[in-house]
């Protein structure tokens, strides 16, 4: 990612990872859609997660995106691998618009786990004073581009313009704050400045950039591709540009650390699943392609052109690495954006079961143990 500016009030470190946090923990509370969470209310037993006790669960209560940089879940719940996968254990899905919905749902004990983008996650962390949550895997790299008007051909061009993000906070808005702030624009906390940053539903977006109303935005697929081929737009930024190897977290799977601890039995076939079914759409993508349209269809009310299903798959990865260290940088970001103050993120993944099942390493950057 483009160098965070010297200005920035900390850097998180992958040994260890520590950011201030004063009163801009309200906005968070605020981001994630939900009422202030007393820690206390989480029973987290401390230290990773072991199948040696616990028992299956008789559900597990699954939440998602109903967008292709969701395709492990959306892929794995339409196909029947993650049902499967879980054997004795009833699967129940929910799909949701964006990050803070699902934090809601799981804080509310709504949800038992859920995919999630990198931000959402640090939110439910933050609030939770590291007890809520744990990131037990992966699910997609890449996926995420700035997408400008006609005219607009170079990064200084964007003086000026009215860009679009999905949310304020979430994983595309810091992304873009941290592109512009990088290239010398300064961009207010309420989105003000050089460039006007606007926090906008996907399909908003769109309809807004087709009839000229914005200049660009920062989205996930298939939202990038549309604007591509539906409203004539072009590619000024490939996320995956700015990361090293072009690998970057946009999508990873979240369990309550209180299920986690009660049933470890049962997120370990989670992530059977969820690894089987990222086999499946990487090894014959010509069949598991169409089942993650279909499911689209059903889920939103309409299914994408062929040509915006293979664009929107050939920008990302479905993978089962987490890709931990760009989280810690996503946190730098969000710093640097003033949208997060002080935390200690270690403890926010456990990888232990993912270890298992890959039966190998699954690096977490220093940030998993006990928080």
């Amino acid at each position: 990612m483009s160098a965070q500016p010297r200005s920035a009030p900390a850097r998180l470190t992958c040994g260890a990872a520590r950011l201030r946090l004063p009163l801009l923990v309200a906005l968070l509370i605020v981001l994630a859609g939900c009422a202030t969470t007393d820690s206390s209310s989480f029973a987290a037993a401390r230290g990773p997660a072991s199948t040696a006790g616990g028992s299956p669960a008789a559900l597990l209560r699954l939440g998602y995106f109903p967008n292709v940089t969701h395709a492990t879940a959306v892929y794995g719940d339409a196909s029947g691998v993650l049902a499967g996968a879980l054997g004795s254990t009833r699967l129940r899905t929910q799909t949701f618009p964006a990050g803070p919905a699902a934090v809601e749902a799981l804080f509310a004990g709504a949800l038992d786990a859920a995919y999630l983008g990198p931000n959402p996650t640090i939110n439910a962390f933050v609030q939770s004073r590291g007890e809520a949550v744990r990131i037990v895997g992966g699910a997609t790299s890449g996926g995420a581009s700035l997408v400008v008007r006609p005219g607009i051909s170079d990064v200084a061009q964007l003086r000026g313009a009215r860009i679009a993000a999905p949310q304020t906070g979430g994983t595309q808005d810091i992304a873009l704050r941290q592109f512009l702030t990088g290239h010398g624009f300064a961009v207010d906390r309420g989105g003000r400045g050089d460039v006007t940053v606007l926090a906008q539903d996907n399909p908003v977006t769109l309809s807004a950039f087709a009839a000229g109303h914005i200049d660009g935005a920062w989205v996930p697929e298939p939202w990038a591709s549309r604007l591509v081929l539906e409203a004539g737009g072009s590619v000024l930024v490939d996320e995956k540009d700015l990361w090293p190897g072009g690998r970057f977290v946009t999508t990873h799977l979240v369990v309550r650390t209180d299920y986690l601890r009660a049933h470890p039995q049962t997120v370990r076939a989670l992530l059977e699943g969820s690894v089987e079914a990222n086999r499946q759409l990487n090894a014959d993508p010509a069949t598991a392609r169409p089942v993650v349209n279909s499911a689209l269809e059903r889920l939103t009310g309409r299914p994408l052109p062929a040509a915006t299903l293979d664009r929107a798959f050939s920008s990302m990865v479905s993978t089962d690495d987490p890709v931990a260290s760009s989280l810690a940088s996503s946190a730098e970001h969000a710093v640097a954006a003033g949208l997060l103050g002080e935390v200690d993120l270690r403890g926010i993944y456990d990888l232990t079961l993912l270890r298992e099942v890959l039966r190998g390493p699954v690096d977490d950057a220093g940030l998993g143990g006990s928080a």
